[in-house]
């Protein structure tokens, strides 16, 4: 017999995810916003400062491996510190550098503050998606970690227009250019972000004075019957964390998601400006079509992932829709209306498969080690994050365009797939039996 959620149970996620939500899901607008402007501002950077294509790979690139450093230590002081005060360490300093890339004169210059950014940045989203765990049990987990994940999309939604709009009508203000003023405007929300989450957030259930004693009794029991599921890993220690095959394969997946979100994100203005656009707000404008589709594939994907109890056919199905969507592209031959077409579906697709991922993967791991796991899985992942743009620079300059770039992003998904196959299980179905 399934579980049946009760009016109570309705109005208590409610109420946590009021008080919890709209805060995380705008500080990861700013995040990605802050990570990703860059393949706006690289439209002028490269004319103003003389940046190659190789260049600006590498830089968009090294934010990774700052990220990768950083990640799994991020998490364990955020087990030890709470999320108040890791927000508010993360949020200023990503923000202070976010801003100082508006003085980035040479490639030096550029690779250093990427890496900062990286650096400082590290454990936001895997300390949110920890949080999460926090809160939600499995069965509500996979549409609430695609909500935060929504912050992608919106970031992504604004971020052409706004760029554009911001290159286009401040550039020469003050003396500054246009991608100058574009670091300066998007890199100040971060700060005032972690101070706010500061006053807004607590760090733990228990701690909130705005949920009742039943409430918290309530979560309890319901955490209690997730720690039983038996397709939880036993890791007694980070050396068993380390050492299971499932955890290593999850992370290759993340590697070749990340890969093939980030060499779409990246790539997207050059993407448009190479179908025939030139105005940058024309770009920006053509850009945010997509993402109400991404939009869509996020929220629904990830409701039915949890309203089913399974992660491993809705993964697929996900890498699948992103791997046609590419498809498309690299058969419309630039002509910018079937090219449109196939980005939107491709990006319903890429969007939609994260949240079902991470849900697959807090489920499987168990309570002693889901901070240092998530942080690992994620970290690795984003290995696939600092290489893709060079590799994708590589392969453009080696075929004279980007056909096969697009066919190099439908691999990596249509491999994801495939191994979530080999390694997936139902995971919440046991856990909604009553």
């Amino acid at each position: 017999m399934n579980h049946t959620e009760t009016a109570d149970d309705t109005a208590m996620y409610r109420k946590i995810s009021w008080r919890i939500m709209p805060l995380l899901l705008a500080a990861y607008v700013v995040a990605f916003l802050d990570r990703i402007n860059v393949g706006y501002a690289q439209l002028q950077m490269k004319e103003n400062l003389a940046f190659s294509d190789a260049v600006y790979a590498l830089g968009a690139g090294i934010f990774f491996v700052g990220y990768l450093l950083f990640e799994v230590p991020s998490n364990l002081m955020l087990e030890k510190i709470g999320v108040r005060k890791t927000l508010l360490r993360i949020m200023v300093c990503w923000g202070l550098v976010a801003v100082a890339m508006m003085f980035v004169q040479t490639p030096t210059q550029f690779y250093v503050l990427r890496f900062l950014l990286g650096v400082f940045e590290a454990g936001f989203t895997p300390g949110a998606l920890l949080y999460l765990t926090y809160w939600y049990p499995p069965a509500r987990r996979a549409r609430m970690i695609a909500v935060f994940l929504l912050g992608a999309i919106i970031a992504s939604l604004i971020a052409g227009p706004l760029s554009g709009a911001i290159m286009k009508i401040l550039d020469g203000m003050n003396g500054w250019h246009g991608w100058q003023w574009l670091f300066l405007v998007q890199g100040l929300p971060a700060p005032l972000l972690g101070l706010l989450a500061w006053f807004v957030l607590v760090d733990r259930p228990e701690q909130a004075a705005w949920l009742n004693a039943e409430q918290k009794a309530r979560l309890r029991t319901q955490f209690d019957a997730e720690s039983q599921s038996a397709n939880k890993a036993s890791h007694a220690s980070l050396r068993d964390l380390l050492v299971d095959p499932k955890v290593w394969a999850l992370s290759l997946v993340y590697v070749l998601v990340v890969a093939g979100t980030y060499t779409v994100a990246f790539w997207t203005p050059t993407l448009i400006r190479s179908w025939g656009v030139t105005d940058l707000l024309e770009i920006g404008l053509y850009a945010t079509i997509p993402q109400c589709f991404a939009a869509a594939g996020v929220l629904l994907l990830g409701r039915s992932s949890d309203r089913h109890g399974e992660r491993r056919w809705h993964f697929t199905s996900g890498a699948l829709v992103a791997a046609c969507g590419m498809l498309i592209i690299g058969l419309a031959g630039g002509q910018l209306a079937l090219s449109l077409v196939g980005l939107c579906v491709a990006l319903m697709g890429i969007a939609s498969v994260p949240p079902v991922f991470f849900a697959m993967t807090s489920e499987y791991l168990p309570r002693a080690s889901v901070a240092a796991g998530i942080a690992l899985v994620s970290s690795i992942g984003n290995l696939g994050g600092a290489i893709s743009p060079s590799v994708t620079q590589a392969i453009n300059a080696a075929s004279g365009g980007t056909l096969y770039s697009m066919y190099y992003v439908m691999s990596l998904y249509l491999l994801a797939a495939l191994i979530v196959l080999a390694i997936g299980r139902r995971s919440v179905a046991t856990l909604q039996a009553a």
